[in-house]
């Protein structure tokens, strides 16, 4: 009898765990269950649309069977793309300013560029009134595509353009609080209204041409000396408030690991500080400061300004390159801490450097939609600046910022800036390519500098040879900004 009584105890525990299991993997299946079901109505509601109007989705170009592509409009409404339709319906995209807007805006050609690229999906969408695209559908006629306004000016980037006629190079203008692109210029440019002929020369097989190339966001330059904001940055990290007692007595030129370094001209700085160096950009002093600091505290500070690293921009750019790190030869830190060597760095790249310390040491991403609109004028989507997050603390930002005033006030960009009636925060760069002496000619810098209003970020080719210094483009940026603000 005990035994019975054992064995149905044993089956009725066995049973037991059996549904506890059961009801487990229930709950386990009901839980993934719910998951599901709230991440596709997270999705329908949250992230579809934008991974509908990624620009690497092609199925948006369906849309263009149904829909005429929209304009692109400047921030002031100045139209500068747009589509033709002629009395047999055949559709041609124009570009009204021609080679002014080039590069920031595209063509709609050859797999596309620009905003044509990253707005596409937009352009291919129509927020006409339901009713009109009720009727032009049961017509079989094509609805009209919505518009995007871009975050572009059209005074401050026909300024860029006009400062770059006759010089390669390129020049972005940005709100560092905001992250709102004004101005995007790259030189040699071409005619988006004659792309087949450009696209036939630029792809020949024994082509030179590099006229498609975005040097503002794809060209990599050696940074010259506006790495040393870098440099000086690294010194600060390591010393502190020592930094302060930094001395160096400039005598034009000197050897460090047996690499020899000259200032501009052999100029003899002589008595320099940590703010003097940056103001007269002093290289036997930062080749100097190279020997006293970490080669890998460099590449760690570098990194923390996404050196070797994606930036946070929605468009196509190149990564910017930092190879000096703890087993490099000793003879790679004194071209290496001016800004010369193996670094490279876009003039992108270098905006949102000089942006993150004018805003406090914060990054705002860069953007250039600020909205899309239906046709007739009625918005149906708003963009706004977002946070990348903090490069550097406010502390040291406002400490290079007093420092970087210095090159304005003092320094090497005095006779450009210096009698402007804003205050301006900069750092001028020369930096030296091939074996001839060639150099490129740099500027970074904001405006207003205790609530800076704009950033410009500008890199002259051949400088010493087209005449042209990116102080002196600065310069014309800046007072149109001003002029217009004013106006």
């Amino acid at each position: 009898m005990r035994s019975l009584l054992e064995k149905e105890e044993k089956r009725i525990e066995n049973n037991n765990m059996m549904n506890k299991s059961v009801v487990n993997v229930t709950y386990i299946i009901a839980a993934v269950f719910l998951f599901m079901v709230g991440y596709i109505i997270y999705f329908m509601l949250v992230e579809s649309t934008a991974v509908i109007a990624n620009s690497a989705n092609r199925r948006a170009d369906k849309f263009a069977d149904k829909i005429v592509r929209g304009s692109i409009l400047t921030s002031d409404g100045k139209v500068v793309a747009e589509t033709k339709v002629d009395k047999s319906g055949k559709e041609k995209r124009n570009y009204p300013e021609g080679k002014m807007f080039s590069h920031v805006v595209g063509y709609d050609s050859y797999g596309r560029s620009g905003l044509e690229l990253d707005t596409n999906f937009y352009l291919l969408t129509s927020n006409a009134n339901i009713f009109e695209r009720t009727y032009n559908t049961l017509r079989e006629k094509k609805n009209k595509g919505d518009n995007v306004v871009s975050t572009l000016d059209y005074n401050m980037q026909q300024t860029a353009y006009k400062a770059l006629s006759g010089v390669q190079g390129a020049i972005m203008v940005m709100e560092p609080a905001t992250g709102k692109v004004l101005a995007m210029v790259s030189k040699p440019d071409f005619d988006p209204n004659d792309i087949d002929n450009v696209w036939k020369k630029a792809t020949a097989e024994d082509s030179k041409e590099t006229m498609l190339l975005n040097r503002a966001t794809q060209g990599l330059y050696a940074p010259g000396s506006t790495f040393k904001i870098l440099t000086a940055l690294e010194y600060i990290n390591e010393y502190g408030n020592a930094y302060k007692k930094y001395s160096y007595e400039c005598e034009g030129k000197s050897t460090f690991d047996d690499v020899s370094i000259k200032c501009a001209h052999n100029e003899k700085h002589g008595k320099v500080d940590l703010a003097s160096t940056l103001a007269h950009s002093c290289n036997t002093s930062v080749a100097n400061i190279g020997t006293k600091i970490s080669a890998g505290g460099l590449k760690t500070l570098c990194e923390g300004f996404l050196y070797n690293s994606d930036l946070p921009y929605s468009g196509v750019y190149s990564k910017s390159r930092f190879k000096l790190d703890t087993h490099s030869s000793r003879k790679e830190i004194p071209q290496t801490v001016i800004g010369q060597g193996e670094t490279l760095i876009t003039p992108l790249h270098n905006l949102m450097i000089i942006s993150a310390i004018a805003n406090g040491g914060v990054l705002m991403k860069p953007y250039l939609i600020d909205s899309v609109e239906n046709y007739a004028g009625v918005r149906v989507k708003k963009f706004t600046g977002s946070s990348y997050g903090s490069l550097l603390s406010a502390d040291k930002a406002s400490l290079i910022s007093k420092m970087l005033e210095g090159v304005i006030n003092d320094g090497t960009a005095t006779k450009y800036l210096k009698d402007a009636k804003y205050s301006v925060a900069g750092k001028t760069g020369t930096a030296e390519y091939g074996s001839d002496g060639n150099v490129n000619s740099w500027f970074i810098g904001y405006s207003n500098v205790d609530d800076p209003d704009i950033a410009v970020s500008i890199v002259i080719e051949d400088a010493d040879t087209a005449g042209v210094k990116a102080a002196a483009v600065a310069r014309k940026l800046f007072d149109t900004y001003y002029k217009n603000a004013k106006d």
